[in-house]
């Protein structure tokens, strides 16, 4: 865990007396709405269909005991008992009133948080795996490289008012459990022949209204010259990014036109200037980097626990919670456990204070003290002894953060949609529900196997429903809401982007698409370890848009049928 020193504290702390100060000014009358948004939007203030929305910055998903209780803390005095965990690894507040915004900052603040550069046209928070440093195929930790990003990005006063907002990822590991492809910037590991540690530079990926793969920019870049590589990539954008038309603004937009060979020319030519300047790091900078975080006190134990592998036998949910809930770690006699938020009848990443509550207790009894936001939106314990895990299982099931669900359908990713947000077209969060208690059987849901499902409520697919194996999009037709419905999507080393089935569904129908997609899978599936994505790779669209909308086959679901025979 990262832990402040007297700068970030300085930095944080006067950042909450300014904005304090333009609040005050604003709701005098002195400040007008067009001067205070961008002040309010650099400071994660949005306003919502109902109310204020303010998102709090977790700087790589990173938290600890006394911050998770703070953030309950907040959900309960100045909110409604709730927080919203997004998918940049971030937390949402939906009803703060405007003048106790300063109040949350104040709040904040005292435990090292804070909600900079969290919205508006500048670097957003830095994000990476949620497995990082504990993970086994780790090349090298990227908490240390992500934190120096945060350093670099935070009040950069070059980028505060880029063309539009921009989004880095990280990952230090060779499976891509950071979606770095689908980023403004995505940065992987990588090492070179003779063993030095470098980073493989994506840029141009994204989703939204054009969603885009990620372009190879630089197959190997030293690590000494990540900033003011960087630095050269950010400085085109901003001479050369479109600031006329709202939505060819992104950088993937200017890539797209600019075509990449001209692009990197740009940008070598921008870094030829910087290359070996002030921001060309030193292993001095990275040590002092490194050494603001604390590091578990790892037990020397043995690799496997006998008790456990008594317990995985004797107790049958708890055997299935293991199995999709429970992680590898590099450490002997360790494993990583994800808290689910996706229970269902519970708005996926939702969280009650009384939840938050727990989860720090849970952090503090079982993990260091530390908790990890998923851009999946669940929670994990990075660091559980295997000899407790069958304890945790039991408390966490006792709190509705148990669902062996976890790479499964259920695990839904879903923005929180026309429910809140003023830009959303549809709402997002009853769609997720009713597909939800549609799988509600575990059995039926484990024999489906691997599946991620998303929703957006618009576009702006905070969702991501474009890489989604299923995703579903809400849209407005003449004032209705409808979804459109698309497969084929994935995230990591094989990202792809979904491809729509067909016309859309009314919300009431969204459910039995849903269905008769897993139905045309079961009964496609070359096996039972073939999953949906290797099924819609292997055949295509065709075969699932002629189950969903065609005439020929039974009216009856796969599940339908099978419950009949039975």
């Amino acid at each position: 865990m990262y832990v402040y020193d007297s700068i970030d504290q300085r930095v944080v702390d006067e950042r909450v007396a300014q904005f304090r100060d333009q609040t005050a000014r604003h709701l005098a009358g002195r400040l007008s709405e067009d001067d205070f948004r961008p002040l309010r939007l650099q400071n994660g203030l949005y306003i919502q269909r109902h109310a204020p929305m303010l998102r709090v910055a977790i700087p790589y998903g990173m938290l600890n005991s006394a911050q998770l209780r703070k953030l309950a803390f907040i959900a309960r005095v100045y909110d409604r008992g709730y927080g919203h965990f997004s998918t940049r690894q971030n937390i949402q507040f939906n009803w703060p009133e405007l003048a106790r915004v300063p109040d949350i900052l104040a709040e904040l603040a005292s435990v090292q948080m804070h909600a900079i550069q969290t919205s508006g046209n500048c670097i957003r928070n830095i994000t990476s795996d949620h497995f990082a440093g504990i993970a086994p195929d780790e090349i090298v930790n990227p908490l240390t490289w992500a934190e120096i990003l945060r350093q670099w990005s935070t009040l950069h006063p070059e980028f505060a008012f880029l063309p539009r907002k921009f989004k880095i990822a990280i990952n230090g590991a060779t499976a891509d459990r950071a979606a770095i492809q689908v980023h403004d910037i995505g940065l992987q590991a990588v090492q070179a022949d003779d063993g030095a540690i470098g980073f493989k530079v994506l840029v141009g990926g994204g989703l939204g209204r054009t969603p885009i793969i990620g372009q190879v920019l630089r197959e190997y870049l030293p690590w000494q010259h990540l900033l003011s590589y960087l630095d050269a990539i950010l400085r085109v954008y901003n001479r050369f990014g479109r600031r006329d038309n709202l939505y060819r603004s992104r950088i993937k937009i200017q890539l797209k036109e600019q075509g990449l060979e001209r692009f990197l020319a740009e940008v070598e030519q921008e870094w030829s200037w910087s290359k070996d300047g002030p921001n060309t790091l030193t292993e001095a900078e990275v040590q002092r980097v490194a050494s603001r975080f604390t590091q578990p006190a790892y037990r020397n134990l043995p690799a496997s626990c006998e008790a456990l592998q008594v317990q995985l036998v004797q107790d049958r949910s708890f055997a299935a919670w293991h199995r999709r809930n429970v992680h590898p770690h590099r450490v002997p006699g360790y494993a990583a456990v994800t808290l689910s938020l996706k229970m269902t009848g519970v708005p996926p990443g939702d969280a009650t204070a009384e939840q938050m509550d727990a989860i720090a207790g849970l952090a503090e009894r079982y993990s260091f003290g530390e908790a990890r936001v998923t851009h999946e939106q669940n929670i994990v314990l990075a660091d559980v002894e295997q000899a407790a895990l069958h304890e945790l299982w039991q408390e966490a099931r006792g709190l509705g953060l148990a669902t062996p669900n976890i790479g499964l359908l259920t695990n839904i990713i879903a923005c929180p949609g026309g429910d809140f947000c003023s830009l959303a077209n549809a709402r997002s969060i009853p769609v997720a529900e009713d597909i939800q208690r549609r799988f509600d059987d575990l059995d039926y849901l484990f024999d489906i196997g691997e599946l991620d499902l998303n929703i957006s409520g618009c576009m702006n697919s905070c969702g991501h429903h474009h890489v989604g194996h299923i995703g579903i999009l809400g849209v407005d037709k003449h004032g209705s809401e409808f979804y459109q419905v698309s497969i084929g999507g994935a995230q990591g080393e094989q990202a792809s982007l979904g491809k729509v089935i067909g016309p859309s569904f009314g919300a009431q129908d969204v459910g039995a698409a849903v269905e008769r997609l897993i139905a045309c899978y079961l009964e496609h599936r070359d096996s039972d370890a073939e999953r949906f994505i290797d099924t819609v790779r292997r055949l295509g669209i065709e075969p699932f848009k002629e189950y969903v909308y065609g005439k020929s086959h039974s009216s009856r679901t796969h599940r339908e049928r099978q419950l009949a025979s039975a």
